[in-house]
């Protein structure tokens, strides 16, 4: 199978339309955003409204728009679901993300379709069908390694996309059912309590405590800096950051540290190009430490490591700056070579590894005033800053010019002028001056000085979008040009260029299935398939599933199921893992949580992690919040 060389996509996240256009100013390819529903994170749904702003301003840009619609639907959702994708798609979404297959029976208009990564992707025969049957990108496994990717690519031609960076769901995406059952809240309805950064103990199968109180299925963030060209050789063409709830200085300051990575790889590997327009420069230096992160990792990218976990805290500690030297009254000295400003945030683990912050009122050099001073401070604390108040504030400013490149002409005809602008896509626009009394009758009295105020009246672009390209004049004399007349027509012009640029967008067309598509990669389907509408039901039956249960929000699961699976394993992170210890035996083992009590069983064979655990009593799917938020908008 050849597979064609996708242009590089930077995509980012957009917790609304503003962070989202702030997204693209700093150099994202595409957003990914929520609709008014059905978007897979509570609370970051947006009006149709808002979509078409940030598709406006997107689409100048050659920068796209994907809509995540991506919660399992019930029946009774999927005709607002269908209603849904239509008033998207006429709002200018460039693809949906979906993981539902009950929408793709569904009367859809033509967009893109995107496989949502709660569709587990983590082979190439499910990849390859989900190609088939329509889909133009599909996100991988967060947990696949480069050589697994590589496997994909091989055998597939759609574009493959891949978190690089942000928060890691411990489980394999769309395998977590935690949250429902303890809670009636679906991960695959948007709602994830996060059971995962909770404290646990562990306990083995005689009943000896391995450890306690850590957080042991929460997982460092994700951070593929070092990999980022590997990745793109290996056949990714679409580098997602994570964060569809995260702030706007962590969008705009790892968006801008991708977009650096991404642009040194184009210039060095003339083979690969760029997926949208334009050249972003930045007021800061991009720093991924500085904004929210639980410690980094490349995960399983080189395979299985040690040091995943972020079994000590899920907060934010940020980065070491050094030990408490001394203490006085209502003030520290710090040894260290970092520079404070007032307002920075500073934190260190107490006597029991909590995390505890305060705040600078004031620095003077070494010398830190607290807002507060903790009581479990003591001299030779490890201290972290973990907010660096003239970073934020750097960020809070407009941070960013992102800026398409133009070739302005201004040529001489019978009756007046033309300013003719082309940008580095090829689309142009033309606007006339014509001769009047002022206006092309009176030679310039010093032509030299003249023509070359002209090329620079011509070439300010000022608060637009453009930047000028040297000015070419096409003129049979050296007239004299007003000012004002000269300045108007450049306005005009680049008002018209802009609009051409919008409505020449060349949205993604949808993709047709395949004539015969490979069968479903398996012939049955549990509640792992999350199969919660007949539409689903019968989209699996017509390729080749034979038996199909119904999702696990159905509340048939009454018993002890897996409610996550995962590729972390607590028996490897303790040196207990049979493959690398002589004489162990995979036995299960016991989280605890207060009384909530998790089974821990490991296939070995498959090197994955099963926590196995029942539903609660009284637990029930809510339909209605995510119904009403269907009719909005």
């Amino acid at each position: 199978m050849t597979r064609i060389q996708h242009p590089l996509e930077l995509l980012a996240p957009a917790k609304n339309a503003d962070f989202g256009i702030e997204a693209i100013k700093h150099g994202a390819d595409a957003v990914y955003i929520g609709g008014p529903a059905f978007g897979a994170r509570y609370g970051a749904g947006n009006e149709i409204a808002d979509i078409a702003r940030l598709c406006e301003f997107a689409h100048r840009y050659r920068a796209k728009v994907f809509v995540a619609q991506n919660t399992i639907l019930h029946d009774s959702e999927l005709e607002a679901g269908r209603e849904l994708a239509w008033d998207l798609y006429n709002a200018g979404a460039d693809a949906l993300i979906i993981q539902d297959m009950g929408l793709l029976e569904l009367d859809l208009p033509p967009v893109q379709l995107h496989a949502s990564t709660q569709t587990d992707i983590r082979s190439a025969e499910k990849a390859r069908f989900l190609q088939d049957v329509g889909f133009s990108q599909i996100v991988l496994a967060r947990e696949m390694t480069l050589k697994e990717v590589v496997n994909v690519a091989s055998q597939t031609t759609v574009a493959l996309e891949y978190f690089v960076h942000g928060a890691l769901c411990v489980a394999y995406s769309g395998q977590c059912y935690i949250s429902h059952a303890h809670t009636g809240r679906s991960a695959n309805r948007g709602e994830c309590s996060q059971a995962c950064r909770l404290p646990y103990t562990l306990i083995d199968d005689k009943g000896k405590v391995i450890t306690e109180n850590q957080h042991l299925l929460s997982m460092k963030d994700n951070n593929q800096t070092e990999n980022i060209l590997a990745l793109v050789e290996a056949g990714v063409s679409s580098f997602k950051i994570e964060g569809r709830l995260k702030d706007l200085s962590y969008v705009k300051n790892i968006t801008a540290h991708y977009r650096r990575l991404l642009d040194d790889i184009i210039e060095q590997h003339p083979q690969y190009s760029r997926a949208s327009s334009g050249r972003s420069t930045f007021t800061f230096t991009p720093q991924p430490d500085k904004t929210f992160n639980r410690g980094y990792t490349d995960y399983f990218a080189n395979d299985r490591q040690d040091d995943i976990g972020a079994f000590d805290s899920p907060a934010f500690v940020g980065e070491l700056i050094g030990e408490v030297a001394q203490i006085g009254d209502g003030w520290i000295v710090v040894n260290t070579d970092q520079t404070f400003h007032n307002g920075d945030g500073v934190c260190f683990h107490d006597a029991h590894g909590d995390v505890q912050g305060m705040r600078i009122n004031r620095a003077e050099g070494k010398k830190l005033y607290p807002a507060e001073m903790p009581e479990d401070l003591t001299e030779g604390a490890t201290l972290f800053r973990n907010r660096d108040q003239e970073f934020e504030r750097a960020l809070e400013k407009e941070s960013a010019d992102r800026r398409v490149s133009v070739k302005p002409v201004f040529a001489e005809s019978a009756d007046g002028f033309t300013l003719t602008l082309t940008d580095e896509d090829g689309v142009t626009a033309a606007v006339h001056l014509p001769k009047s009394e002022k206006i092309g009758t009176e030679l310039a009295q010093n032509p030299e000085a003249a023509m070359a105020k002209l090329k620079e009246n011509l070439g300010k672009f000022g608060n637009t979008m453009f930047v000028a390209e040297p000015v070419e004049l096409q003129l049979n004399q050296p007239w004299f040009l007003p000012v004002g007349a000269i300045n108007a027509l450049r306005r005009e012009a680049a008002e018209q260029l802009q609009a051409a640029r919008v409505a020449s967008h060349p949205r993604p067309p949808r993709a047709a299935p395949a004539e015969n598509p490979v069968p479903y990669p398996q012939e049955e389907l549990t509640y792992l398939g999350n199969v919660f509408n007949a539409q689903a039901r019968a989209f699996y039956e017509k390729h080749g599933v034979k038996l199909i249960e119904e999702a696990y929000e159905a509340g048939n699961e009454k018993g002890m199921v897996s409610l996550m699976i995962t590729r972390h394993c607590l028996r490897y992170s303790f040196n207990l893992c049979p493959k690398e210890v002589k004489n162990i035996k995979p036995d299960p083992m016991t989280l605890m949580n207060g009384n909530e009590k998790l089974i821990l069983k490991f296939d070995c064979k498959a090197c994955e992690m099963h926590v196995i655990g029942k539903m609660k009593k009284g637990v029930k799917l809510n339909l209605g919040t995510i119904r009403s938020e269907a009719s909005c908008g």
